[in-house]
């Protein structure tokens, strides 16, 4: 699959501009130098300009500046380089650097008599005889309402893959024949390496790259954190969204083997090499169930699985008290994502933002702000794996669960007795490294059998409280932790499923048809054919929420 540089894009898409003779352009970047070198290579590109023109480049610290040389006039005025532009005989690409002070915005107030003189310029750079274009390049896009029908706005994408892959190229070549530097990578740890300094500008890419070689001396795999790192003060900047740094991998979760199936198959798809198979990287999933079971500890495992960026975004950040803010902060946030893509946004408890009811006082924001969301959703191209999380999902609109917005949705149930294993062994182990306090407890597959028969209907969250109390327990007296203290805090806790029955039971309703179970068909059956005892052990009463039966989520096993 041949793919375009975003700079070709770019160049193709200026010439067309310059021949048909449109008098000005807007171009919005950060990356003033690179943008400059684009220009310069489609004025002097005879192929596909035809006209071939100089470039004249002005700043407010310089003047006009051409080819090298200052121009004979005084230009550091914006009004005196305007008339210089409309004497000036020969084929030219004016390039005007933060022109955009004087246009207004920011608490500053627009220059009417030098807008008045762009308007007046308009007739003679469409009728020279000889081409003339003027360019405005700026990283901020700001245009009085009286330019709008005169200037052409275009975007100067950041490096694509291809080009931050062969800026990668040309650093290794270079420090491979200074023998300085140890390269230890792979061809598809290279491509992973150069993706995951998307979103990043040249200059920016080049300065990651450098650093991870000189900090170790050598140049593998495990630098695409400190490439991350480069990411992360884009997101700080922001102030809409959060770079989670997490700690947790697939490891640290017990259970939901059928959602870590899932995401294992579809780990590297937006590599390269799943373009052979003619796969498009997944949009989503949506993880519900009971609060404390796990859903957001997989979030957070899967930036550690598939080694991207993991961007939490706060709903309530969103929304602002200025009207048109939360649009546009939305904006930003889906833009910022999308600029370091490939990445996953994670959207926490995302029905208390976008609930199916919304508030009516709110002059249509809600609406406004959670359309645009479910578009965004529907019809984006880019690697941006969302990641929603919801308790209560009746909460949310059928339109955002329609298929298309999500690859898949999950339900997480309560633990089973294997997962409860599971989560007895992860949580013990993470915190009995010292080897004395662990001395008394011998810590055996029956003893985690015993205590998961003891946590029917226990949530994780509960279980690592219930280590958490142990563990006090014993530092409180100075001793190892004993097996009597586990049981101990199991009898002291009431579990979720009793004191929230009705509300699991309408979410595993809910599930039975329209989510995909995240735990394998082999750890449901268990429940199948058992009884249910209460959480202190004894048979459940008339009316007790049997957590064994009727369990939420489709029998589907990846």
């Amino acid at each position: 699959m041949t793919r375009v540089h975003a700079s070709s894009r770019f160049v193709t898409t200026l010439t067309n501009l310059l021949r048909a003779r449109f008098p000005y352009i807007y171009i919005t970047t950060w990356e003033e130098d690179r943008a400059q070198k684009l220009i310069y290579s489609a004025a002097k590109n005879e192929s596909l300009i035809k006209t071939p023109r100089a470039v004249m480049v002005w700043s407010v610290t310089t003047g006009l500046v051409g080819e090298g040389q200052p121009s004979k006039e005084e230009t550091k005025s914006p009004l005196k380089l305007l008339e210089a532009i409309e004497r000036f005989a020969d084929p030219a690409i004016f390039l005007l650097k933060d022109f955009h002070i004087y246009f207004g915005g920011q608490g500053r107030q627009p220059d009417f008599q030098l807008i008045r003189k762009i308007r007046d310029l308009v007739p003679t750079l469409k009728q020279s005889p000889r081409p003339k274009n003027v360019i405005f390049l700026s990283p901020t896009l700001i245009l009085p309402l009286e330019l709008q029908k005169d200037v052409t706005v275009i975007d100067l994408d950041l490096p694509g893959y291809q080009e931050i892959s062969h800026l990668l190229d040309e650093m290794i070549a270079t420090n491979q024949l200074s023998g300085r530097i140890e390269i230890n990578l792979l061809p598809e740890e290279k491509e992973r390496l150069a993706k995951s300094a998307l979103g990043l500008t040249l200059q920016e890419a080049e300065n990651a790259f450098a650093r991870a070689m000189v900090d170790d001396g050598k140049l593998d795999i495990r630098d695409v954190d400190l490439i991350l790192e480069e990411k992360r003060q884009i997101i700080k900047k922001t102030g809409v969204l959060e770079f989670v740094k997490s700690d947790y991998t697939m490891e640290d979760i017990g259970g939901l083997e059928n959602i870590k199936r899932w995401l294992k198959k579809r780990s590297k798809s937006w590599l390269d090499s799943a373009q052979r198979y003619s796969l498009l990287p997944p949009k989503g999933v949506l993880i519900t169930g009971v609060p404390g079971c796990g859903k957001s500890l997989v979030a957070k495992a899967i930036s550690d699985m598939w080694q991207l960026p993991l961007l939490r975004l706060d709903v309530g950040k969103i929304f602002g008290s200025l009207l048109g803010s939360s649009e546009e902060n939305l904006r930003q946030a889906i833009q910022t994502a999308e600029t370091i893509a490939p990445s996953i946004l994670w959207i926490d408890e995302i029905e208390k933002g976008f609930t199916a009811t919304g508030a009516v006082s709110d002059g249509g924001t809600s609406s406004r702000v959670f359309s645009t969301f479910l578009t965004w959703m529907q019809e984006k191209t880019s690697p941006v794996f969302v990641v929603a999380t919801a308790n209560n999902i009746h909460l949310l609109p059928p339109e955002f669960l329609r298929k298309g917005r999500f690859d898949e949705i999950f339900f997480v149930d309560l633990p089973t007795r294997k997962e409860r294993v599971d989560i007895f062994r992860l949580h013990l182990a993470r915190r009995l490294k010292d080897p004395q306090l662990a001395s008394e407890l011998r810590m055996t597959e029956e003893h985690l059998a015993h205590l998961a028969d003891l946590t029917e209907g226990y949530i994780g969250a509960e279980i690592e409280q219930i280590v958490v109390s142990a563990l006090f327990d014993a530092f409180s007296e100075d001793r190892p932790l004993r097996l009597q203290d586990l049981e101990r805090a199991i009898r002291h806790t009431v579990p979720l499923s009793v004191t929230q029955a009705e509300e699991i039971r309408a979410i595993r309703e809910w599930a039975n048809v329209r989510a995909v179970s995240a735990t394998l068909r082999e750890d449901r059956i268990e429940y199948q054919a058992q009884t249910t005892p209460s959480h202190n052990g004894s048979s459940p009463g008339t009316g007790e929420f049997d957590v064994r039966s009727a369990r939420g989520g489709r029998t589907v096993d990846f």
